[in-house]
């Protein structure tokens, strides 16, 4: 087929002085920092749900993309189509990897077996384009929230065949991801949640949820699959609360059902803002307990409350970002997939450039300032200065677990009063942050 993207060659990176829109001023992806490249250190994603699929579609009004591939007539011949597109936009793009749920690259079919048969020939044709390119699948998932039949949830519904045919559509994504070379699979449960607890039975739809999720372990090991699993957080929407509320509710799950060997996060920013968090929150506390696995790059709008899933430009941001995961030792296997979309009014193709250059930009300003703050180390030297105390006899006695509370008060007793605090210079470290950007 004629190029979907004529006229827009290979985006090449060109340096900060470039006045070409469609280069790359930062992100360099053989550029080594901190002992690889970049490439490595982000394995850039492009969603195949936001990038090929959207629409620009929103409450008030019909698509308005552009999209000269998307001709009407038989879905899966439309399908088929589209995978061609996708793959030359990742050719062009220089981005090695791509992710997708089950719907966005097959089509729906009228029984369950003409859906795994819509799945499996559009499955062919993503093969032969790995084969052809070398670009790669970071994570398959599956789609349990589009459908009426999810309307109550997939595995959180209280119909058990819905809980049975979730469990089906989720074999075959899995068997189909494994099949791809996929590096990981994701849970994302965009309905699994409640919206009035009157009718919600929450101890028997968690304890069904954990059931799916041993279920979907144990048939990856049947098949061999060997990629990480991961579990995505978000609040609300479209539920009013649902059950992978933010990272630290998503951990108490998985290690009150025993799944804690088996699924990591993928954190997203805008659902990290939307449960009251910063993005650097989540992944710090992913991190701290051992269960950073990969991200979603977005952000929200501040002013709009809701999951508006735009392209990261903020620097300060990305900075942010990527120190927390140098921090924490990386994203491999996992990697940095763009769950964003262009505006609705940025309806032409070539938007689509603009957005990911954007976004990898961000992304890599961020790494080479987060690498330069901690190559310095001014930053974390008063981090430690501000804990002094704790490097001290009493601190080390009580981090080693050699003090109770009767000792303590003895101690305290003693001194009649504690050492005096020292001011904790917020306005110090913000104005260091900033000598970088």
């Amino acid at each position: 087929m004629a190029e979907a993207f004529a006229g827009i060659g290979r985006i090449a990176y060109e340096g900060p002085a470039t006045q070409n829109m469609l280069a790359f001023r930062h992100y360099d992806a053989d550029a080594v920092i901190e002992g690889k490249p970049m490439r490595d250190h982000f394995r850039f994603a492009v969603s195949y749900w936001h990038a090929f699929r959207g629409t620009g579609a929103d409450p008030f009004g019909p698509g308005t993309m552009v999209r000269p591939w998307e001709t009407g007539g038989d879905p899966l011949a439309t399908a088929l189509r589209r995978v061609d597109v996708a793959f030359e936009f990742l050719e062009k793009l220089g981005c090695d990897f791509y992710c997708f749920h089950d719907r966005d690259v097959a089509p729906e079919g009228a029984t369950l077996a003409e859906c795994h048969a819509n799945l499996d020939a559009v499955a062919d044709a993503l093969e032969r384009a790995q084969q052809r390119t070398g670009k790669k699948l970071l994570w398959g998932t599956a789609n349990l929230f589009s459908h009426p039949r999810y309307v109550h949830g997939a595995a959180t519904s209280p119909n058990a065949e819905v809980f049975a045919y979730a469990a089906a559509q989720v074999k075959k994504a899995l068997e189909v991801t494994h099949r791809l070379g996929g590096a990981g699979y994701v849970f994302w449960g965009g309905r699994e949640g409640y919206q009035c607890l009157w009718n919600t039975d929450m101890k028997r739809e968690l304890d069904h949820l954990a059931r799916f999720m041993h279920m979907a372990v144990d048939h990856a090991k049947a098949i061999g699959f060997t990629g990480q699993f991961y579990f995505e957080p978000k609040p609300r929407e479209p539920m009013k609360h649902q059950y992978d509320y933010d990272v630290a509710t998503c951990v108490n799950f998985l290690r009150t059902y025993g799944l804690e060997k088996h699924v990591k996060m993928n954190i997203e920013t805008n659902h990290a803002t939307l449960a009251g968090h910063e993005m650097q929150h989540e992944l710090d506390y992913a991190g701290l307990q051992g269960v950073l696995g990969s991200i979603d790059a977005n952000t929200g709008d501040t002013l709009v409350g809701w999951d508006t899933d735009q392209f990261p430009t903020n620097v300060y941001l990305t900075t942010q970002i990527m120190w927390t995961i140098l921090k924490h030792g990386g994203l491999a296997p996992g990697g940095v997939n763009f769950d964003a979309k262009v505006r609705r009014e940025s309806f032409e193709p070539v938007d689509l450039f603009h957005a990911h250059i954007g976004g990898m930009d961000a992304f890599a300003r961020g790494l080479k300032i987060a690498a330069a703050m901690r190559a310095d180390g001014r930053l974390q030297k008063l981090v430690d200065e501000r804990y002094a105390s704790w490097s001290g006899p009493l601190g080390r006695r009580i981090e080693a677990g050699g003090e109770s509370f009767a000792s303590l008060e003895k101690e305290m007793l003693g001194k009649g009063e504690a050492a005096a605090n020292v001011s904790g210079r917020q306005e110090l470290f913000e104005n260091l942050i900033n000598c970088y950007l």
